[in-house]
């Protein structure tokens, strides 16, 4: 495979993966961010840790899709993330769908 056929199978994959998501978004309703994945949920939990000086967050989902184009299964019964750095969570307003 050239890099080339690659980069077109990588692109038709994105593309996939972005009708995808607008075709499922209206069942969701949250937006979360972290710095490796962007996920839909139904239920979201974030913590803020501490542990030896160090800050970091739990972040709990359940009902969840990811967005991954490589994970064969993208929707998700339970989804539990341990991050460092920031993460963003949006509350989908119904309207905007």
């Amino acid at each position: 495979m050239s890099a080339e056929d690659l980069e077109k199978y990588e692109t038709e994959m994105e593309l996939q993966l972005y009708r995808e998501y607008r075709d499922v978004v209206g069942l969701f309703s949250y937006v979360v961010e972290t710095e490796r994945r962007f996920y839909l949920a139904n239920s979201v939990d974030l913590q803020v840790r501490n542990a030896d000086g160090e800050v970091f967050f739990e972040l709990t989902m359940h009902d969840a899709w990811v967005w991954d184009m490589y994970r064969p299964a993208r929707f998700v019964k339970n989804v539990r993330v341990v991050t460092f750095k920031d993460v963003n969570v949006e509350e989908l307003a119904k309207s905007e769908l």
